[in-house]
């Protein structure tokens, strides 16, 4: 079958021919080519993991028959994180459904009712019932000069490049190389996507909360249990992100996130019931044309950091269809009167609250600070990953609210040429003429989306402003 080493699925099996128990997990030997069944496994649940490895390809053979763990295959970390944060969110729900149906708002009492009201109720402000009195009394502020704009965009600019260009090349080394390799030893690879996410989470929760006590914000509005439907997404988007790189390279990532303004509008018109103009389909094609190039250009090269398998793909797949709902779902919540800053907040807390619970259910957190301890210059990385990302969100939030987000969209896109430029470099990726060319069409698309867009709002400005005024 296309893509089985059957050789090393015998080799690895027949490795572990005694039944071994990690956890609650139970593997069976394979003993002269005949299947023996360890006990507490019957041949029904081994029929369905074979089933389960032929259809997910491994993470790397060599590895793969080292390890001898079924934690190889995404498909089962995906599901058992999954299980992780399942176990917090349905008693979360239990507890949130039993509030609102006890009419706990009105007869609520004691030291917990401000907690419950906060989590469960929220004050309710929408940002429409104070848009008029916010308005009002918000005095204009003066223009500042062209020299202080260019400064400030200068330092937006430097600091989302440098932010995100370190952040993909660390992230790249994490996740496709050794640590502890020497002349004797191999080394290993760190498997677990999920501690590094929680690893950024934690930072930018701090970072966060910090920059709310410093400075002066809205009065916060919306239910705190609303911010968890955005971060369950924003975890899974985040985990996916950091699998692909184990199947696919980096290029291809970077070219599939650029491309992702398809499955956003597609969840535009689900979740937020939006509409789009004629050139917003015209670049998405566009879009699509110059990601297949680029994909079909590589499934030719045999170099192996470029050969993009169908797990690489599924689980990109994944990415983007997480990210457009995490979007969709914080402009629907921008709605309730409250600022980036306590966005990053509330998310980056539930994040927190689902991954470290998942990774202790796991036993997976004391034994990736174990290999923090055991591996300093994987802990560099993984704090380096930290800070990139929390510095990122930060200038993410500046850029928007001092130069609009067109001037924000046109700093990211050329953020992720210089990242794939960067990557080919740095770990010798290769890209071919047709490569290149679907490259150049993505990123020309961007470009004529955000041309398009400034020229259509630039026209409904002036024709706000030349709007004829009614004589009494």
């Amino acid at each position: 079958m296309k893509g089985i080493n059957r050789s090393w699925l015998t080799r690895s099996l027949t490795r572990h021919e005694r039944a071994e128990t990690r956890g609650q997990w139970r593997f069976y030997r394979l003993k002269d080519g005949l299947c023996y069944s360890s006990p507490g496994i019957d041949i029904g649940t081994i029929s369905i993991l074979f089933v389960l490895m032929l259809v997910t390809s491994p993470v790397c053979a060599e590895d793969a028959a080292l390890d001898g763990v079924w934690s190889d295959y995404w498909i089962l970390r995906f599901l058992v994180n999954l299980a992780g944060y399942a176990t917090i969110i349905i008693p979360g729900y239990l507890l949130v459904q039993y509030f609102k149906k006890s009419s706990y708002l009105e007869t609520g009492r004691g030291i917990c009712f401000p907690l419950v009201k906060t989590c469960v109720f929220g004050s309710e402000l929408k940002a429409g019932a104070q848009e008029e009195p916010s308005a009002s009394s918000r005095a204009e502020p003066p223009e500042p000069s062209f020299t202080r704009q260019t400064v400030k965009l200068l330092a937006c600019v430097i600091g989302l490049q440098a932010s995100y260009l370190t952040w993909g090349v660390v992230q790249e080394r994490v996740m496709t190389k050794t640590y502890g390799k020497t002349e004797t030893d191999p080394g290993v690879k760190f498997r677990d996507s999920q501690f590094l996410v929680f690893m950024n989470r934690i930072l930018a929760v701090l970072v966060a909360g910090l920059c709310c006590a410093l400075s002066k914000q809205p009065r916060h509005g919306a239910p705190m249990y609303k911010y968890s439907f955005a971060s369950i997404s924003n975890i899974l988007s985040s985990w996916c992100q950091y699998e692909a790189l184990k199947y696919i390279s980096f290029p291809t990532q970077v070219l599939a996130k650029a491309s992702k303004v398809i499955p956003v509008m597609l969840m535009g018109k689900i979740v937020s019931r939006k509409s789009y103009e004629y050139w917003e389909y015209l670049t998405a094609i566009l879009i699509s044309a110059g990601v297949s190039m680029f994909l079909l250009s590589n499934s030719q090269n045999k170099h192996p950091s470029t050969v993009t398998t169908f797990s690489g793909i599924v689980i990109l797949a994944g990415y983007i269809l997480f990210d457009s709902f995490t979007s969709n779902w914080q402009d629907a919540l921008f709605r309730y009167k409250m600022s980036s800053i306590q966005m990053m907040f509330g998310v980056n807390l539930f994040s927190c609250l689902f991954t470290v619970g998942s990774l202790l259910e796991q036993g997976a957190f004391f034994q990736n600070l174990t290999f923090m301890i055991q591996h300093p210059e994987f802990a560099a990385h993984a704090g380096l990953l930290s800070i990139c990302s929390a510095c990122g969100q930060l200038f993410i939030f500046y850029t928007i609210s001092q130069f609009g987000a067109a001037v924000f969209t046109i700093i990211m896109t050329l953020r992720q040429a210089f990242a794939i430029l960067l990557s080919c470099l740095i770990y010798g990726h290769s890209v071919t003429v047709v490569g290149a060319l679907g490259l150049a069409t993505v990123f020309l698309s961007l470009f004529l989306r955000v041309y398009a867009r400034s020229r259509m709002k630039s026209k409904k400005r002036a024709a706000q402003s030349q709007a004829p005024v009614q004589k009494v």
